[in-house]
């Protein structure tokens, strides 16, 4: 079980480089002063990266509890 806890804690770590990536993505739409069309479609494309990375981040979670409860 001791594999499928450090699987888990990668795919977590992974996922949250993603969400910081989206993050900084964000930070840097907001500072390029954009129209609201701009914006909104900008936000548009990241929101998918966000919400894959969201997504991995739990699955490792829930991978590591999985673990520690089998192990």
């Amino acid at each position: 079980m001791d594999v499928l806890i450090w699987i888990g804690a990668g795919l977590t770590v992974l996922g949250l480089a993603g969400i910081i990536y989206s993050m900084v993505l964000v930070t840097m739409a907001k500072r390029a002063n954009l129209s609201d069309e701009d914006m909104r479609t900008r936000l548009g494309k990241i929101l998918p990266l966000n919400l894959g990375t969201l997504f991995l981040s739990m699955i490792g979670l829930m991978m590591v509890i999985v673990g520690l409860m089998l192990g």
